[in-house]
């Protein structure tokens, strides 16, 4: 096979003399100064040579241009990756130009595959997930409105979510100002200030969510029913600390477990 060096480009206009402008992928040359336009075949000696490499370029840049699924930016790098190694087997300055064409065209595809799983997060109404890929793709298509309309979705959900942060955030920092007080006799002015100042930090935590409020508000669940009916035992009822404690932790695994065996008897005789 013959090569491009071996039959000299033309880089000049034949007209004016002005530089030659090459669209490999469109199949013209153009003159930089006057703008005649030829057939790139009449410029660039056995270009027919580069038929598969550029035709999965073009497919592949059409992938990248109309589609919106992260699997379509898998199938545009694969292309691009096949027109690499295509063009490795010839050693001209055409198939070094088409290399940078592909390695251009898969950052392309890249931002397409992280765009499409924004985007399919935004679908599925995950906005904070959405939110997170998307802001990796900035200005690209429409991610930018995506982010914001997901901010605004999230704000609504938090405020939303409020009273419920309000109510979780006073049960850990209750039960800490109750053991500070009960096992090292604080005084209450000090349990209600760490109580105050806790509830604060965990509204905060709960307000702005992720995996840290998550496990917070199971833990505050957890605690919630013992801490309770410590409560009422202790100073409502007048129960010494101990006996307290104990029906406190162990009450409510019995009665769940009671609970558990009834549903499952009732529904073994329903079947």
């Amino acid at each position: 096979m013959s090569d491009v060096n071996a039959a000299p480009v033309s880089l000049k206009c034949r007209i004016c003399g002005g530089d030659i402008v090459n669209n490999y992928l469109a199949g013209t040359a153009q003159c930089a100064n006057c703008g005649n336009r030829w057939n790139i075949a009449d410029v660039i000696p056995d270009y027919g040579k580069y038929s598969r490499i550029i035709a999965n370029i073009n497919k592949a840049n059409d992938i990248v241009e109309s589609d919106s699924k992260a699997a379509s930016g898998n199938e545009a790098r694969l292309l691009y990756k096949t027109a690499i190694m295509d063009c490795g087997k010839f050693n001209d300055p055409v198939s070094a130009d088409l290399i940078r064409i592909c390695e251009e065209g898969q950052k392309n595809a890249e931002l397409l595959s992280i765009y499409a799983k924004g985007k399919s997060f935004y679908e599925k109404k995950s906005y904070s997930s959405a939110v997170h890929e998307l802001s990796k793709v900035k200005g690209y298509r429409d991610a930018d409105a995506m982010v914001e309309i997901c901010k605004e979705e999230i704000e609504k959900e938090r405020k939303k979510q409020l009273p419920w942060a309000i109510v979780f955030s006073l049960i850990i920092p209750a039960a800490v100002g109750l053991f500070l007080r009960e096992t090292f006799s604080w005084p209450w002015a000090v349990c209600i200030i760490i109580f105050l100042l806790g509830s604060a930090g965990l509204g905060f935590v709960f307000y702005k969510g992720g995996v840290a409020s998550i496990i917070l508000k199971v833990v505050s669940f957890l605690a919630a029913t013992p801490l309770i009916l410590y409560s009422i035992l202790k100073y409502a009822l007048h129960v010494p600390t101990v006996p307290s404690v104990i029906i406190a932790i162990v009450g409510p695994i019995v009665l769940f477990i009671l609970f558990a065996s009834f549903t499952e008897q009732i529904t073994k005789k329903n079947k």
